[in-house]
């Protein structure tokens, strides 16, 4: 089917986009929070909120005159319904509700993570599925076999901590600024990855779930030891954490069979480091791999059009009630096994 507005809400980015058929971004705009959050270090749930609704309505007013169009043209309205701060997905779901009954056309409500776990089709053409899904943000670190739209089987999350947390509190920690991953990244360069000798944690012990609590603490306690510079423990850091993952994502591939490639998507997906050590692994397994741009990484109205394109391809007639409620927490697998610690995050 044609073509979707997407609005994205569910943290700190106001984002709205046209996505059609073809893989074609007709236009996108975000607004970022960035200035109003970097006071505090971090993302200010009210405060989100409050920039979400004065900001909406106009981004996607300049959206439609960007691509030329008008509302009654789109053949459906997606919006992000969960996961994320509830108040920003409240915003963003009811202004796609009242746009939705005003012209009569189609609500979807998507799932943040399922924007993400998608997003890698709506760059590359040539993704079939099923994928290994390494999905990892602010909020997420999990790894997903996406079997196909709307199947989704979780082999491993994390039990205590994001692997953007830990990289937004390690900014944190070396007094970067906001946002952090970024900032660690580009810090990390003028370092030497193995100067400090920060835990992996889990590493070796063949567990296929994520920790970065103990890695987190071990950069304060290098830090208030003073005997490194930043920039090596920036690296320090950034180097275990990718061990970490390259460790979990090795794990996932030696337990699956048929993976049409490895697939990597979140906001964290633009360190470019992660991105060269999973190419790597995916040479070792003879698998494609693919990025999305990194457009596509951090949170974006683009990927939420997307998923909607690939909701009404699935089911021409798909909808969801205008009374659909907004979630703050929505599992791509709810029948996944539960695991120990946080996990519940996921």
């Amino acid at each position: 089917m044609g073509i979707v507005l997407g609005i994205e809400s569910s943290c700190d980015e106001t984002a709205a986009a046209l996505v059609d058929s073809q893989r074609r971004i007709l236009a996108q705009r975000i607004a970022s929070q960035d200035e109003e959050h970097r006071p505090f270090g971090g993302v200010v749930p009210e405060i989100a909120a409050r920039a979400h609704a004065d900001r909406l309505a106009p981004l996607i007013e300049a959206t439609l005159a960007d691509a030329g169009m008008r509302l009654d043209e789109v053949d459906a309205i997606a919006a992000t319904a969960g996961p994320g701060l509830i108040g920003g997905v409240m915003v963003g779901l009811v202004t796609a509700k009242a746009l939705a009954m005003a012209s009569g056309k189609p609500l979807i409500a998507v799932n943040h993570l399922e924007g993400h776990a998608l997003s890698p089709r709506l760059a590359d053409p040539a993704l079939q599925y099923p994928y290994l899904l390494l999905l990892v943000s602010g909020g997420h670190c999990q790894v997903l076999l996406v079997e196909a739209y709307g199947r989704y089987r979780r082999l491993a999350t994390t039990i205590d901590d994001a692997l953007g947390e830990a990289f937004d509190k390690t900014a944190k920690i070396l007094d970067l600024g906001y946002p952090g991953g970024p900032a660690v990244e580009r810090l990390a360069r003028q370092g030497n990855p193995r100067a400090v000798p920060l835990p992996r944690p889990l590493v070796g012990s063949g567990e296929p779930h994520f920790s970065f609590a103990g890695l987190k603490s071990a950069v304060l306690r290098a830090k208030q030891a003073g005997q490194c510079s930043d920039a090596d423990l920036a690296a320090s850091f950034q180097q275990a954490a990718i061990d970490c993952v390259i460790d979990r994502t090795r794990i996932a591939l030696a337990s699956i069979s048929g993976a049409s490639a490895l697939v990597v998507a979140g906001g964290v997906a633009a360190n470019q480091a992660m991105r060269a050590a999973l190419q790597a692994l995916a040479a070792e397994h003879g698998l494609p791999f693919v990025a999305p741009p990194l457009q596509l990484c951090t949170d974006n109205a683009a990927m939420i059009a997307w998923a909607g394109v690939e909701r009404l391809a699935s089911d021409a007639s798909a909808a969801d009630p205008l009374d659909i409620a907004a979630r703050p927490r929505w599992p791509l697998d709810p029948e996944a096994a539960p695991v120990r610690g946080a996990g519940v995050k996921a």
